[in-house]
């Protein structure tokens, strides 16, 4: 009888035609969340400058890091600068996609709580941004990036975090929720930090395996 725990071990999670899965699964995600932000990124083109749109769009470019972050499990580089590039974007995968994916749910159970309407997506939404969280957590340890890149990641989704709440570009939110901006500013920040030490804490944990 198989245990649980082999549906998240290295012959499971590493093996390539799961691997492929996994990818393309991901890739028909990323684009869907593209399109999900299509009015907010034609808004955005039209009322602030155009630089600012790569800050719009933000579980779509975490699941954008991640499906990357497979590609180079799929296909180790052998040169050492692509080998670093690599490993920034795995780090980046695994802040944005444990931050934005607990974001996400977060926004729709506070959007629920506070009277919202309870759509037939919103599960859908759930389940895939947990998803996210889960399956970058589970290859921290496949992904060979240490603490700077970690650092780094960190480092960005925190200007992330600063332009969407200073050009107020940030993800729209449940309609009962704007009335609490100035809250879900403060847990998006939080949230940053946090997803920043459970990468971290991943990290250490699988130096240990």
């Amino acid at each position: 009888m198989l245990s649980l725990s082999f549906f998240w071990s290295r012959s499971v999670l590493m093996n390539r035609s799961f691997l492929w899965l996994l990818f393309w699964c991901n890739v028909l995600g990323t684009v869907y969340g593209y399109i999900w932000y299509g009015n907010q990124l034609a808004y955005t083109l039209e009322h602030h400058p155009a630089g600012l749109l790569v800050f719009v769009p933000d579980s779509p470019t975490a699941s954008l890091f991640f499906t990357l972050s497979l590609l180079f499990l799929l296909y180790p580089p052998s040169k050492r600068w692509l080998q670093r590039v690599g490993h920034v974007i795995q780090g980046l995968a695994v802040v944005t996609s444990v931050k934005y994916g607990v974001w996400a749910v977060s926004m729709i159970v506070a959007g629920w709580s506070f009277g919202g309407d309870v759509a037939w997506q919103d599960f859908m939404l759930i389940a895939s941004h947990l998803a996210m969280a889960i399956e970058a957590l589970l290859y921290v340890r496949f992904f060979g990036f240490g603490a700077i890149s970690l650092i780094l990641a960190a480092g960005w989704t925190l200007l992330n975090d600063t332009m969407d709440y200073s050009f107020e570009i940030y993800p729209w939110l449940p309609s009962v929720l704007y009335d609490y901006v100035g809250g879900v500013r403060i847990f998006t920040f939080t949230l940053t930090i946090l997803s920043f030490l459970a990468g971290w804490a991943a990290l250490k944990q699988a130096k240990r395996i």
